[in-house]
C-alpha cells in the first residue's frame, strides 16, 4: 500500500475516535461523487439491467451497493438536499422551476435557487482546505450570485437550467443569457462537443492543472445523461438496435425478474399495478412500436455512453495513483424521467420550432425523443410510479459508495439512507464543521456505517419529509404517508408498510389508523417547521 494510502485510511481510523482538524501533511480522502440524471433504479447493469455498465458496476466490487437509498422526485430537489444536508424547502427548492405551486415573491423556502439558510458543502470542504470542482448540471440557480463558484466551487462548467441539448447551445426554451457557468462567468456550449465526454473532460483538466497539489479534492461529475432529449454521438446510435422490440409492457416485467434474481429486491416481492393511462405497447401501430423501440434504444446507449466516461474517469485516477485514496460515491438524482416536453409542458412551441421528433433522425443533434412514462415505469420496476411523485419510484435511486475505510457488505445494503446524510457524511471525512448560525443539517452522517462501525444509519424515530407540488409523504421507520392528489388534501394521505409492501398497493389507513394518526401529527408539526406552505395557509 502506497505511504499516501496509508495514511489517509489511518486518518480515517482516527475520526472513527474523534474529530480532529486537517494536519499539516493533510491525509484526508478525496471525494469523488457521480450523478447520473433521471437514471431508473432497474436500468443499472449489477442492479440487474442488461445494459452494460461495468464501470460502474465495479464499484460494487469491494464497495457498498444499497437497495433503499432515497433522493427525492426532482432533479433540483435532490441537489439542494444533497449540498445543503436538509430539507428541499429549508434548502430554497420547495418549487422547482417552472412547476406551479403555491408562491409568493421572496417567501423563504420557495426562492428556487440555494437559500441563505444553509451552507453548502463545497463551500465548507473549500474553506477546510479541499480543491473543489464539477461539471454538469447545476439547477440551483441563474445568476453568478447563486453559482456553483458562489456556492464553493473553484473550478465547475455548468448547465444552469434542467435541460438542454447534449451537443449545442440550443436549450428548450428561449432565453437571451448564456446557458452555462464557466467559473465566475457566464458562458456558452463548446459547439459539437457532446455532453458527457465534454464534463468528463472538464474534470479530468481541473485534475491535470492542480497535479502537484497537496491538498485533497472534492468532485463532483454531475452528468446530464441519460436525460431528455435521447441524443448519442453517431457511433453509438445502433448500440442497442433491436434490442427493445418486445416493447415496455415486456420490459417492466423482465427487469422485475431480474431484479429478483439479482438479489436486490426480496424473492417474495410483488409487481405493481402497470400504469393504466399508458396504452399497452401490443395495442400500438407498427409504426408507433417502431419509434417506442427506438427511444428505449437511445437510452441504453446514453447510459452505456455514460459508463465509458465513467470509467475514463475512474482510469485517470488509477493512472495518477489517486484511486485508492479517493471515496467514490455512484447515485441517480430521481427515478426515471416520464416527461415528453415535445407534446407537452410549457416549452412545447419552443421545442417543436427548434427540434424534429422523427424516427430517421433519432438520437442525433437537433432530434428530440424522451424515455417517456412507458419506458420509465419499467425502469421503476419494483415502484410504485416515477420522476416527479414522491412515490418510491420516484425516490429509490441506485447507489453505490466505494473507497478508503468503505467495509464491504457481503450482501446488498437494504438500510434506509437519503440523500441529505451525503452532506454531513463528507464533513465527517474532512474533518469540517457546519456553522451554527444555519439551519442545522437533518441528514445525519453516514460514514459509521461505511466504515463498518454501526448498522445503520438513522433510527426507527427519524423522520422525512417532503413535498412539491403539493404531493406530500412523510417517513418514519417502516412506515409512510403518502399524497398524490392536487390540491393537497390532509384527507387524502395513504399509509403504507414499507418493508411489506414496497410497490406502495396497499393502504393500511382503515386497518391502522392509530398508525396513520400518528403519522399525521408528525407532518402537521414538521411541515411548520421546516416553512411548507399549503394553499390554505394562504
Amino acid at each position: 500500500m502506497p505511504l499516501r494510502t496509508l495514511r489517509r485510511v489511518l486518518w480515517l481510523v482516527l475520526i472513527g475516535l474523534a474529530h480532529s482538524p486537517a494536519s499539516a501533511q493533510d491525509d484526508r480522502p478525496n471525494i469523488l461523487l457521480i450523478i447520473a440524471d433521471d437514471l431508473g433504479y432497474a436500468d443499472v447493469g449489477i442492479y440487474g439491467s442488461d445494459i452494460r455498465t461495468p464501470n460502474i458496476d465495479a464499484l460494487a466490487d469491494g464497495g457498498i451497493l444499497f437497495t433503499q437509498f432515497h433522493a427525492s422526485p426532482l432533479c433540483a430537489t435532490t441537489r439542494a438536499m444533497l449540498l445543503s444536508g436538509n430539507n428541499n424547502t429549508v434548502a430554497g427548492l420547495a418549487r422547482q422551476g417552472s412547476f406551479a405551486g403555491p408562491v409568493i415573491p421572496g417567501l423563504a423556502g420557495y426562492e428556487n435557487r440555494l437559500s441563505d439558510r444553509i451552507a453548502p458543502v463545497p463551500r465548507l470542504l473549500r474553506d477546510s482546505g479541499y480543491r473543489t470542482y464539477m461539471a454538469g448540471k447545476w439547477h440551483l440557480g441563474t445568476t453568478v450570485e447563486y453559482s456553483p463558484y458562489a456556492a464553493g466551487y473553484e473550478r465547475s462548467f455548468a448547465m444552469k437550467r434542467g435541460s438542454g441539448n447534449h451537443f449545442d447551445d440550443t436549450g428548450i426554451r428561449a432565453s437571451a443569457d448564456e446557458k452555462y457557468f464557466e467559473d465566475d462567468t457566464q458562458t456558452g456550449w463548446s459547439e459539437g462537443e457532446y455532453s458527457t465526454e465534454f464534463y468528463t473532460n472538464k474534470l479530468i483538466d481541473y485534475l491535470e492543472a492542480d497535479r502537484g497539489s497537496d491538498r485533497p479534492f472534492f468532485m463532483v461529475a454531475a452528468y446530464t445523461s441519460p436525460h431528455w432529449p435521447l441524443q448519442v454521438p453517431d457511433e453509438d446510435r445502433n448500440l442497442y438496435a433491436g434490442r427493445y422490440d418486445m416493447g415496455y409492457d415486456r420490459l417492466r416485467e423482465l427487469r422485475f425478474e431480474s431484479l429478483k434474481a439479482a438479489g436486490i429486491i426480496p424473492e417474495e416481492s410483488r409487481l405493481p399495478p402497470r400504469n393504466p393511462a399508458i396504452n399497452p405497447f401490443d395495442e400500438l401501430s407498427p409504426a408507433e412500436q417502431r419509434l417506442e423501440s427506438r427511444k428505449m434504444e437511445l437510452y441504453a446507449a446514453m447510459l452505456d455512453n455514460l459508463d465509458r466516461h465513467v470509467g475514463r474517469l475512474l482510469d485517470y485516477l488509477r493512472a495518477n495513483d489517486l484511486y485508492d485514496d479517493t471515496l467514490i460515491v455512484f447515485l441517480s438524482d430521481n427515478g426515471p424521467a416520464a416527461e415528453d416536453f415535445y407534446h407537452a409542458g410549457p416549452y412545447v412551441d419552443y421545442i417543436q420550432a427548434h427540434y424534429d421528433a422523427s424516427y430517421e433522425r433519432a438520437g442525433m443533434r437537433g432530434n428530440f425523443l424522451s424515455y417517456g412514462a412507458q419506458w420509465a415505469q419499467a425502469g421503476s420496476a419494483p415502484f410504485k410510479l416515477y420522476k416527479g411523485f414522491p412515490s418510491e419510484g420516484g425516490v429509490v435511486t441506485p447507489m453505490i459508495v466505494k473507497g478508503p475505510g468503505v467495509m464491504p457488505r457481503e450482501q446488498y445494503s437494504d438500510i434506509y439512507l437519503t440523500v441529505m446524510d451525503l452532506a454531513p457524511t463528507f464533513l465527517e471525512l474532512a474533518g469540517a464543521s457546519y456553522p451554527d448560525d444555519k439551519a442545522p443539517m437533518l441528514g445525519e452522517s453516514a460514514w459509521p456505517y461505511f466504515s463498518g462501525r454501526a448498522d445503520t444509519v438513522h433510527d426507527d424515530d427519524y423522520v422525512t419529509v417532503f413535498t412539491h407540488r403539493q404531493y406530500a409523504s412523510v417517513r418514519q421507520g417502516d412506515w409512510k404517508l403518502l399524497s398524490l392528489m392536487q390540491p393537497f388534501d390532509e384527507r387524502n394521505f395513504t399509509l403504507h408498510n414499507m418493508a411489506e409492501d414496497p410497490g406502495e398497493a396497499f393502504d393500511l389507513s382503515l386497518s391502522n389508523p392509530s398508525k396513520r394518526a400518528e403519522l399525521l401529527a408528525l407532518w402537521r408539526a414538521e411541515r411548520l417547521k421546516l416553512g411548507i406552505v399549503l394553499p390554505e395557509d394562504l
